[in-house]
């Protein structure tokens, strides 16, 4: 991956930041977005603004952010060779409790911020003849939890994983990966915004008995924008979490 180019959406904290980290250390061009500009400017400070890195503030539910991702990438570093489409909102709430406006927020955000900013990306990565796209999804699509209801944006995950598929198919000629990674529970902001206080008090979720860690997330699509022979794929980052339980 030494300089290829690397759009990493949601990449101003926890799982996006380290898989910032991670294609950094490997000497990847970089191309950072959030739509949160304070924190993502704190972010690219705290990696040591690095020659190698640029960011973008925006909605990637916007079609004109990602268009403005693949055109800075372009001008920048001349390609665009991996996507990570990290960026995304997700909060448990009873579905009896669900209101238009909750399943508008993650449709509009995760779906549509996955979906335009794959489509920003596509044609080039058509006139390259070689890309990967590596979208964030997760275990509770396959592995649903009694005591843990969010049927709003779990759907939205779910159509992310579905077109994970359909990308794959649709442009496996053009030498065009795409895969989603489906982590377990990760050590993150995320949970404490969730209403989560002791993350690790879910460790027995995971066959493994501890939650995940951000850098193993980024590992994971570190492996997956290398392999040139794996595309459609859910991988589960899970400990086990959608293969067994521990009694």
């Amino acid at each position: 991956m030494k300089n290829k180019t690397v759009i990493i959406t949601g990449a101003s904290t926890g799982i996006g930041k380290e898989i910032t980290k991670h294609f950094i250390a490997k000497e990847s061009n970089v191309v950072m977005n959030s739509s949160n500009e304070e924190n993502l400017k704190n972010a690219y400070k705290e990696l040591g603004s690095p020659s190698n890195v640029i960011y973008l503030v925006g909605d990637i539910s916007k079609q004109e952010t990602g268009q403005k991702l693949v055109s800075l990438a372009i001008e920048k570093f001349n390609t665009v060779d991996v996507l990570i489409n990290n960026a995304g909102v997700f909060s448990p709430k009873p579905f009896l409790d669900v209101e238009e406006k909750d399943l508008d927020r993650y449709w509009i955000v995760n779906l549509k911020g996955t979906y335009f900013t794959s489509q920003a990306v596509i044609p080039h990565m058509i006139q390259q003849q070689n890309g990967s796209i590596i979208n964030i999804g997760t275990v509770l699509v396959d592995h649903a939890i009694d005591g843990f209801p969010a049927t709003a944006p779990l759907a939205s995950k779910g159509a992310i994983h579905a077109l994970t598929r359909q990308l794959a198919a649709e442009f496996g000629k053009n030498n065009i990966k795409v895969n989603t990674i489906a982590p377990g529970i990760i050590r993150s902001p995320l949970q404490s915004k969730i209403g989560i206080e002791d993350a690790d008090s879910l460790a027995g979720l995971h066959l493994l008995n501890r939650i995940g860690e951000a850098n193993e997330i980024a590992e994971a699509a570190y492996y997956l924008a290398t392999s040139n022979f794996i595309t459609g794929e859910t991988i589960n980052v899970a400990g086990g979490h959608t293969v067994g339980h521990a009694i």
